[in-house]
């Protein structure tokens, strides 16, 4: 997830006064308006409960009123506080930032506490209807789905929430998964469009996993109408004779061995990206990217037509990073931002290990970048996951006392999702810097654009930094 405050606005407050409010965006949407006042709380209460030596910089209190420049000096210094608290892996899982979050949400939107019907999509067109507050997080709205679908307590960390948005044709775009920080309700509302929908799907990569889902009768049955999903979507790629086969197997009702069929298919559990472009291997070719079986999945089109098909797998990408940059849309004309109408330029960015002395960047221009990310980022935490010896049914959420809490086994293995620099000193990292004593590993908490996101946002990846000589 990406914060910023690309704005401040000057709002009515009481008796006829005002204030500037601070816009939060997450993933360039905008989140919340919050006061200065309410981040100095918040500043101060996560300062009580983890102590002030973890705690990033904050702007101080003014006693005058701040001219306009210097409001836009605190607009830039509270920015990257809430970058840094996010990118913090204990600041930025805490309860306290994500209530603080959750609360700012409903109040910006104006959405009373009130019992509502929450539609969540299936895999297989249906929609299931269930009964929420308006302030229900993320985790209480899956919950209320998996009891409504008699779905075990045991096989809920297996899946997630998503937001999609349903084009024209009927395809899906994902926007994102929905996240501990946000209600879901409020955050569908807000969009204020009937395209945008929340869609059940399982959140894992690693296949192994679905045996642990084909167990109970509800999960069979929501894998398999993914998996249909996927093959009638095109996501999955199936010939004539497969084609057959699976027919015969869907009319038989033998949905095991249906899934265990799909499982041996190209692109069997990928998502599936819209239409962009990429500078590899030339600047600008159109490219459609796919994320799965731990890689990321290019169809590139050339500039001379030609099709060309690559993989680019999470082990050998050193890091990643988005980036975004404002761009003007007036009638086809240049005009600045600041005199039009302005869209969010996103790209995502890797450095890649092409061969064993040479490291690459990658990059991809698309609205979707930042779903890629978080495609990427939960890649490494499940590889993770599985290099400690774990698994990711004990990663499994525990609520305690109204707060959701990871067990010790997904504390001690889940990488931080942001470095600002690598670690030297990181025994991981030993093998890897002597194998590549030739590539010149440079520091990754330099900007290289002033419309970053943030300067430093870069996602560090343990997953390269653990790999060894056979995985090359």
């Amino acid at each position: 997830m990406h914060f910023s405050i690309p704005e401040t606005e000057v709002r009515p407050g009481e008796n006829g006064s005002t204030y500037v409010a601070y816009n939060i965006h997450v993933n360039g949407v905008l989140h919340c308006r919050v006061r200065y006042s309410q981040l100095l709380g918040l500043h101060e209460q996560l300062k009580k409960e983890y102590g002030s030596n973890v705690m990033p910089a904050f702007p101080p209190k003014k006693i005058f009123t701040l001219t306009p420049v210097e409001i836009e000096q605190r607009r830039e210094q509270l920015e990257k506080y809430m970058q840094a608290v996010r990118q913090d892996p204990l600041l930025g899982a805490s309860e306290l930032f994500n209530h603080f979050l959750r609360k700012a949400q409903q109040e910006t939107q104006q959405i009373p506490t009130e019992e509502v019907s929450l539609d969540v999509c299936l895999s297989n067109g249906q929609t299931l209807k269930v009964d929420i507050l308006t302030s229900d997080q993320t985790e209480d709205v899956l919950e209320a789905v998996a009891s409504k679908l008699d779905l075990p307590d045991d096989l809920v960390g297996y899946f997630s929430l998503f937001l999609v948005r349903e084009g024209a044709d009927g395809g899906l775009t994902f926007v994102r998964k929905l996240q501990e920080f946000e209600l879901p309700y409020v955050s569908v509302t807000s969009l204020r469009s009937s395209d945008f929908q929340i869609v059940l799907r399982k959140s894992y990569w690693d296949t192994m996993y679905d045996s642990d889902v084909m167990d109970n009768r509800v999960g069979l049955n929501l894998l398999y109408a993914q998996t249909l999903s996927d093959i009638e979507r095109g996501w999955i790629l199936v010939n004539k004779d497969q084609h057959k086969q699976l027919k015969s197997l869907q009319e038989k009702g033998s949905k095991k061995e249906f899934i265990r069929l799909g499982q041996t298919l190209k692109y069997f559990g990928y998502i599936k990206f819209d239409p962009c472009v990429t500078d590899f291997p030339e600047k600008g070719c159109h490219v459609i990217v796919s994320a799965g079986n731990n890689e990321l999945n290019f169809h590139v089109k050339l500039p001379n037509d030609l099709m060309k098909e690559g993989s680019f797998k999470v082990t050998r990408m050193r890091c990643w990073r988005v980036t975004s940059s404002q761009v003007p849309v007036a009638n086809g004309n240049a005009t600045p931002c600041s005199s039009a109408k302005c869209e969010v330029k996103l790209e995502l960015a890797f450095e890649y290990l092409m061969s064993k002395d040479r490291l690459q960047w990658v990059t991809i221009t698309s609205p979707q970048a930042i779903m890629m990310s978080i495609c990427l980022q939960s890649m490494v935490d499940e590889l993770m996951v599985k290099k400690a010896g774990g698994s990711i049914k004990k990663t499994l959420r525990k609520r305690h006392n109204g707060a959701i809490q990871r067990s010790d086994t997904q504390q001690a293995v889940k990488s931080p999702p942001l470095l600002d620099s690598p670690e030297a000193s990181r025994e991981q990292i030993v093998k890897l810097s002597t194998k590549l004593s030739s590539v010149s590993l440079r520091g990754i908490s330099a900007s290289n654009s002033a419309n970053d996101i943030s300067g430093n946002d870069f996602h560090g990846n343990y997953a390269f930094e653990g790999i060894g000589d056979d995985d090359l």
